[in-house]
């Protein structure tokens, strides 16, 4: 199976170092198409397939084809691959918004994936939703999950309106728990730690408390409970978050996150 990734950025590089790594594929079947030189150039010394500038020399080779630009960009990009393509190909896109049917009816394909990942699919670590047209058989959706998980863990959803849902959860979350660890960062400077001793209590505590969460089978409340003891110092802490509706701002923040991604999905 030759795979052509479209886009030789942060995820279309993650993308072909990861199918390589697990060696899912080879660095024949390997081909990455970008259209600035220089990261062409720089992306050909990684060794990491055959780099392309010009989608002419490689989008007819393609089993696969993997869009991994920004949406903004398919405006210009369907145009000039559409006499290129063919209904055999599958198709994987992984630009935020962009819909299955603006694909299928851009290029004149039938085989659509649309998947969301998230940054740390970059170590492996990733989360992605991923949903399909009709016409992707299941052998061919089992073949491309297979690739989507060397870069983490994968669920696919039934309907494309959770791909947005996923894009508000997973796809941003990231950055939701950064800024939870930036603020307690601060407050342990605030507190009279170093800013490494600070950064190491808080990134070690969120590594604990998710491998916990992982390997134990109860719900968050649950845990919360083993840690907050009646008149102690995590209820103190708790009953501020419900003071200030610290819960209720994260929810609206997904519910936002959500809103803006049908926003994009409909421009």
């Amino acid at each position: 199976m030759k795979i052509l990734v479209i886009g030789g950025g942060n995820m279309g590089l993650t993308y072909a170092q990861s199918f390589l790594h697990s060696r899912i594929t080879n660095k024949e079947d390997m081909m990455i198409l970008e259209k600035s030189p220089k990261k062409a150039e720089t992306l050909a010394l990684k060794d990491i397939g055959t780099v392309y500038g010009n989608a002419e020399d490689c989008i007819a080779k393609a089993d696969l084809v993997i869009f991994a630009v920004k949406p903004q960009d398919c405006d210009v990009l369907f145009p000039s691959i559409k006499p290129l393509v063919h209904e055999q190909q599958v198709f994987l896109s992984i630009m935020a918004g962009v819909k299955i049917e603006t694909i299928t009816e851009a290029l004149g394909v039938k085989k659509v994936i649309r998947a969301m990942p998230n940054l740390p699919a970059q170590i492996g670590m990733g989360m992605s939703a991923f949903t399909s047209s009709d016409e992707v058989t299941r052998i061919e959706l089992v073949m491309v999950q297979n690739l989507i998980n060397t870069t983490g863990k994968s669920i696919y959803v039934e309907k494309e309106e959770a791909i947005d849902a996923a894009t508000a959860i997973s796809g941003s979350g990231p950055a939701y728990v950064w800024y939870f660890m930036n603020a307690m960062i601060l407050a342990a400077k605030e507190m009279g730690f170093s800013s490494a001793e600070s950064e190491l209590l808080v990134s070690q505590t969120f590594k604990g408390a998710v491998d916990l969460y992982n390997k134990e089978d109860f719900t968050c409340e649950e845990w919360i409970q083993k840690v907050a003891s009646r008149g102690g110092t995590t209820e103190a802490a708790l009953k501020s978050y419900l003071d200030n509706s610290v819960h209720k701002d994260i929810v609206a923040g997904a519910q936002a996150a959500l809103k803006r991604a049908i926003e994009l999905g409909k421009a």
